[in-house]
């Protein structure tokens, strides 16, 4: 495969001359670090908590914040704060949820040495990064910040934010221990990033639901289930093996990466539709940008993966979904833009 294709990454650099600050950003990039042994104790946690995933869940936070602002009337400091409590609760769900995955995944003997989680990155039990108890007092100490914020937010909007949230608590806990082995995580995925992160974001800040904004979340919460599709393409042999029937393991390879691609296009469907239908401003076909991006990634996806690990790519023997999370970061930034491009046009020019 040609190398012009892969994601580009900085040149590795010798980790003794790595600031703390360059240390975390490479564990939020690559879901690793170098010398992680002998790592400070918030890197050694952002890679515990697989902190590189962490953009989906600021973009679905931020997305539901500007949809607020543009859909939803005022927004001032007030709905700033609530916001910002919201996407802080929001990712505390998902750093718990990565915790517990890991926890139960190792318990049942789904995550092994060989097993793919184990290999891209240093596991957080298998690999002495931590022990099982230190992992589960991190899920406790997460869940008690996040029901301070869900009650907070339920005080000041009703108890419908407690819907959301336990909505999305049993979403996510359903997916490591039976949905995912039943082909719904994918599902799951859509709709826990999509109406309940978006929409319980939007709702925490204007207590209000209209159906626009259920529409509005459709987008990104599909990109989303791409990248678990993708991950579990890269994972299938293994999954079969352990008894876990995902989507790709039910559909086979060909199809699933059929599926994935289905995925982009219907991105971009459902974009187009609320823009003409007026759900959405004009602006928010800026998306079309990853348009380049998207191309790359098709391309990556109809060739076949290579047999020995490319040139700087982070996250091997993963390969599909580092691809769909390459075309998801641009799709959802470029999609954060063209809501605060909404709202400038409505504030400047009263559309």
């Amino acid at each position: 495969m040609s190398e012009s294709i892969l994601p580009q990454k900085d040149t590795p650099v010798p980790s003794e001359r790595l600031s703390i600050f360059a240390r975390w950003r490479v564990a939020v990039q690559q879901c690793n670090a170098p010398d992680i042994h002998h790592a400070d104790f918030i890197t050694r946690w952002l890679v515990i908590a697989r902190a590189c995933v962490f953009s989906m869940t600021l973009t679905s936070g931020i997305i539901g914040a500007l949809l607020a602002a543009e859909l939803g009337g005022h927004f001032g400091w007030r709905e700033f704060g609530l916001a910002l409590l919201a996407i802080i609760g929001l990712l505390a769900a998902h750093a718990t949820n990565n915790l517990i995955n890991d926890w139960v995944d190792t318990r049942r003997g789904v995550d092994t040495e060989d097993y793919p989680r184990g290999q891209y990155a240093t596991h957080p039990l298998l690999g002495g990064l931590t022990t099982p108890n230190r992992l589960l007092i991190g899920a406790g100490l997460l869940t008690l910040l996040d029901v301070g914020v869900m009650l907070f937010l339920a005080s000041v909007q009703g108890p419908l934010v407690i819907v959301f949230a336990l909505s999305g608590f049993l979403l996510s806990m359903g997916y490591t221990s039976i949905l995912k082995r039943f082909a719904l995580g994918e599902i799951t995925a859509l709709i826990v990033w999509g109406p309940l992160m978006i929409v319980g974001t939007y709702y925490s800040i204007t207590g209000q639901l209209t159906p626009n904004v259920w529409w509005a979340s459709l987008p990104y919460g599909l990109i989303v289930a791409s990248v678990l599709i993708g991950k579990h393409i890269d994972k299938m042999p293994d999954d079969a093996r352990a008894g876990i029937h995902s989507l790709p393991v039910l559909l086979g390879q060909k199809r699933s990466i059929t599926l994935l691609k289905a995925t982009f296009v219907l991105f971009y469907l459902l974009i187009f539709v609320l823009a003409f239908q007026g759900v959405l401003g004009f602006w928010i076909l800026v998306t079309v940008l990853a348009g380049g991006r998207l191309r790359t990634v098709w391309l990556a996806l109809s060739l076949p993966k290579p047999k020995e690990r490319p040139e700087n790519w982070p996250v091997w023997p993963l390969w599909y979904v580092g691809w769909s999370m390459y075309f998801n970061r641009a799709a959802g930034l470029l999609f954060i833009v063209g809501l605060l491009m909404n709202i400038a046009a409505s504030v400047v020019f009263g559309q």
